[in-house]
């Protein structure tokens, strides 16, 4: 069975995918004039601007839904794996991938925004809503909400609960129960009741909940790494160029995966910031503002905080206290083996086990639940939009959410027993299939992400603070939310 996936992950994560992501970040860097570098400043005052109302979250409540979605296992795990199989070059793809992202997550948005609706009193969007209303093409639509579904429902929250379980069995063993000669798993069994309480509270209760851990999961981990990092402040010279030697030098010890770094880093840059895959456009349309510009900006900003804030502090500590292996994919032979004997799911745990032996392996397991666990509620959220939207307007449509949660949980208890690099296989499919749908989508849209920036642009330089959308005057059909 493990073998049937990756050769489905393979075909689905070719090159071809890859190069797809890069021309999609070029292309929208280019017609947007650079905004990621251009309107940093913006993006973190539209993050605090704004409230919430019945229908709709805060931006910042978005924003950390969004990162919910973001910041998760591919922050520590991800990162760890792309240094194992693509050294550390890969690390510098991850930024690549990271910059150039920041505007595709700022059009996936940006549409989600224009094209949002409100059902039964929440807003809901995302890449079928756009994809309907803006391309006008129904069963692509259909199309990518079943893949949100069974991505977003099945395939990738195992990887989540997954990370938990291995991480704490890392630092602390939590023995499983016997009931009637079944094996139950106890870790396994206390997520799904944890994430039960949450998702039955539906999307204000999420947007509520991830307001709160994000910012302190995301802040405590950055202090720790960063202290780890103060401690080798000398070396970030060398780490830098350790990181780019293996990224071009055709006489380093690395160049004969030079592939390899490429396809890992974009592989886990994207898994971890999301940014084109189709998921925090979901989050972005639930959020209450003026103009689609606002959130697209904000979720520009979010890719920033995963990958280029907590992404490369990660990397660095680990390659600060050379605590990583790099296994040649091609041949199965360690190009560097630091650490015999030890899977790159326990790097971190390592590294930071050297500056702080009796807490550290137990820090990483605890941000590592926070991060994951807040994940899952992302990805529940996410699925339960598809749902709603394939299904909108019609009596039956609150039964098929109730089983979407009892096949959630299912999906969330199965990846917390099963084995960790069969569930990253299955995730990485996942991944892989709704970034191919929804790139293609906010590509062929890319005229009406250009016409709403122009719109909101030419406001801001009349002096209007707060911009207003009116999507008569950029010409945009079928934004029915804004123009009923």
């Amino acid at each position: 069975m493990e073998k049937y996936f990756e050769i489905i992950s393979g075909y689905v994560w070719s090159y071809a995918l890859i190069g797809l992501c890069i021309f999609s970040g070029v292309y929208f860097t280019i017609r947007t004039g650079f905004l990621q570098f251009r309107y940093l400043k913006s993006m973190v005052r539209l993050l605090f601007s704004g409230g919430n109302s019945a229908q709709g979250i805060s931006p910042f409540q978005a924003f950390s839904l969004a990162i919910s979605g973001r910041v998760g296992t591919g922050n520590i795990i991800g990162v760890a794996s792309a240094i194992s199989f693509g050294g550390p070059g890969a690390v510098f793809w991850m930024w690549v991938i990271a910059l150039l992202g920041a505007t595709s997550a700022f059009a996936e948005a940006t549409l989600g925004q224009v094209y949002k609706q409100e059902i039964k009193g929440q807003y809901r969007g995302g890449p079928a809503y756009y994809i309907e209303k803006g391309l006008g093409i129904k069963w692509y639509a259909v199309f990518f909400a079943l893949v949100a579904i069974l991505s977003c429902g099945f395939l990738l929250p195992g990887i989540q609960s997954n990370s938990i379980v291995t991480s704490l069995n890392q630092s602390v063993q939590i023995p499983n129960v016997n009931i009637a000669g079944y094996e139950v798993h106890t870790v396994g069994v206390a997520i799904i009741i944890l994430v039960s309480i949450i998702i039955f509270g539906g999307v204000k209760r999420l947007g509520k909940v991830t307001q709160i851990i994000v910012p302190f999961m995301a802040v405590s981990y950055i202090v720790m790494v960063l202290i780890i990092i103060g401690m080798h402040f000398s070396q970030i010279p060398d780490v830098f160029m350790l990181i780019i030697d293996a990224a071009f030098s055709s006489e380093s010890i690395y160049a004969g995966i030079t592939g390899s770094a490429i396809a890992w880093g974009v592989k886990r840059g994207i898994y971890s910031n999301e940014a084109g895959q189709g998921t925090a456009p979901h989050a972005a349309a639930a959020s209450e503002v003026k103009h689609p510009v606002e959130q697209g900006l904000v979720q520009a900003f979010s890719v920033y905080v995963d990958t280029l804030f907590i992404c490369t502090a990660t990397a660095f500590m680990i390659l600060f206290t050379g605590k990583y292996n790099v296994i040649n994919e091609k041949t199965e032979i360690a190009i560097v083996e630091k650490i015999p004997s030890v899977e790159y799911s326990f790097f971190t745990q390592e590294a930071l086990n050297i500056h702080f032996p009796v807490i550290g392996s137990h820090f990483v397991a605890l941000a590592l639940f926070f991060f994951a666990f807040t994940t899952i509620l992302a990805y529940y959220y996410y699925a339960e939009t598809n749902i709603a939207y394939i299904f909108k307007g019609k009596r039956n449509a609150q039964l098929y959410i109730w089983i979407l949660r009892i096949g959630f949980l299912y999906g969330v208890y199965m990846g917390a027993i099963k084995e960790a690099k069969l569930a990253w296989t299955v995730g990485d499919i996942g991944v892989g299939l709704m970034a191919w749908v929804n790139v293609v989508a906010i590509l062929l849209l890319s005229g009406v992400v250009i016409r709403v920036w122009k719109d909101y642009v030419s406001q801001r330089k009349k002096g209007i603070k707060n911009p207003i959308f009116d999507p008569k005057k950029s010409n945009i059909k079928n934004s029915d939310f804004w123009n009923p």
